[in-house]
């Protein structure tokens, strides 16, 4: 089955290069010019990845953002024509997976989703022995003391990515070529926040147990016995 892109942007010359340039890849699309039509649309039908414009008319396209990761962890690419680093830095720490400057080629809007989408849907990891922890990849969650996390995107890739090798430790270059498709866009403390945003989940399924260990200057790992098992 084809991958449901939802397109919301309030430009039809841009909207209309999009849609045939997915198109012709293969993708099944959805065109919104607004954000109000674009989350009714992602509230009521399967989608798989979400390129979002920052400068919507009725809604700023960060807020858009953050409504969208209160329920869903769907990929999302914003497009804008902001360039500041600090409009990045926003972006990406609130949610995004990628963000693109306009002018840009939708040839290559195309392949940044496809490898986005690829990275999303990593090969299984072999986590069932952890005590702790079960990494579903297939369907992009873990769970933790027989629950289940309500993870963000980049939440699951840098957990997973700790499990797949547990208590070695992870660069935080590491973390990022794993978790995001351009890592050169992102800067080293937006692990440390992700990182944050784990711990804090984590914590409320078993209070006064962290499981991720920070090795200063050097990066994370990760404990997957139940406290008080050194075996």
């Amino acid at each position: 089955m084809a991958d449901n892109i939802l397109i919301i942007e309030d430009e039809p010359a841009i909207a209309d290069a999009l849609l045939y340039a997915l198109g012709t890849e293969g993708f099944a699309t959805q065109w919104c010019a607004l954000a109000g039509d674009g989350m009714q649309w992602l509230q009521n039908n399967p989608v798989d990845f979400v390129i979002l414009d920052v400068g919507l008319p009725d809604e700023s396209g960060f807020e858009l953002c953050r409504r969208i990761r209160q329920f869903s962890s769907v990929p999302i690419m914003f497009l804008t024509a902001r360039k500041e680093e600090v409009d990045r830095i926003v972006g990406l720490e609130i949610g995004a997976d990628d963000y693109v400057v306009k002018p840009f080629s939708p040839r290559e809007i195309s392949a940044r989703v496809r490898a986005i989408l690829r990275r999303a849907r990593p090969e299984p990891a072999n986590t069932e022995t952890a005590s702790l922890f079960v990494d579903d990849s297939a369907r992009r969650r873990i769970r933790y003391q027989q629950e289940w996390l309500d993870l963000t995107r980049y939440e699951y890739l840098i957990l997973s990515t700790l499990l797949q090798h547990p208590e070695h430790v992870r660069s935080r270059d590491q973390l990022m070529d794993a978790a995001w498709d351009d890592p050169a866009a992102s800067l080293d403390r937006v692990v440390d926040t992700h990182i944050k945003g784990i711990r804090t989940k984590l914590k409320r399924i078993l209070p006064g147990h962290d499981p991720i260990i920070t090795h200063r200057g050097l990066g994370y790992s990760i404990k997957v016995r139940p406290p008080g098992d050194h075996a």
